[in-house]
């Protein structure tokens, strides 16, 4: 992600690694690019889950020091939030510039309407096949999520197999049409010739 795009980049999370997508992310968005990443359902985070399931329940443990009421850690449940809580984590998110990143970062579970349409990247330095040695164990944030008080599994899913299903028509409309065009064109080079010999 060396070069720079006036337009916002949309990376989908599916495959990567929570603290190497956060990192990587956190670095683009203070030197000014515009990210979008969606299907943070889909992020992986090495090691097993239950001993993902048990650090999470940690930080549920921990509470304000003097008032437990009052604004205590605040423990999101949401995939979209347990990756933003790692990249603010990664900001100096307490001044005027690191304000200013995250303002320009967007997170989503599944892919909402304008996303669905744009082309969507990858970050092969964060990937878990490419970063996680083969056997390795690693969970889910869908499943962790879920597991501690994520409400939205269900519906997240159910869309993204409408969407799916939706983007997997649009893809075979599309080969149709790349078809007749190379056919129409194969078929006119006979043409073409002979408008060049006749002098066109």
């Amino acid at each position: 992600m060396a070069t720079f795009s006036s337009s916002p980049i949309v990376i989908d999370g599916k495959g990567h690694l929570l603290g190497r997508l956060a990192s990587i992310v956190s670095k683009q968005i203070l030197s000014g690019q515009k990210i979008v990443v969606v299907r943070c359902e889909e992020i992986n985070i090495s090691g097993s889950f239950f001993r993902n399931k048990l650090r999470y329940h940690n930080f549920l443990h921990k509470r304000h020091i003097v008032n437990p009421k009052k604004s205590g850690p605040f423990h999101h449940r949401a995939p979209s939030k347990i990756l933003f809580k790692a990249i603010r984590g990664m900001l100096p998110h307490k001044t005027a510039r690191g304000a200013a990143a995250i303002e320009r970062l967007k997170l989503f579970e599944g892919v909402p309407p304008p996303y669905d349409k744009k082309k969507r990247m990858v970050i092969p330095a964060a990937l878990r096949v490419l970063r996680l040695k083969p056997g390795r164990k690693y969970c889910t944030v869908k499943r962790l999520s879920h597991e501690v008080g994520w409400g939205y599994k269900d519906v997240v899913d159910r869309l993204e197999e409408k969407r799916k299903i939706k983007a997997q028509a649009f893809h075979e409309r599309k080969l149709a049409a790349t078809k007749l065009r190379q056919k129409a064109v194969s078929g006119t080079t006979g043409s073409f010739e002979k408008l060049a010999e006749l002098g066109y």
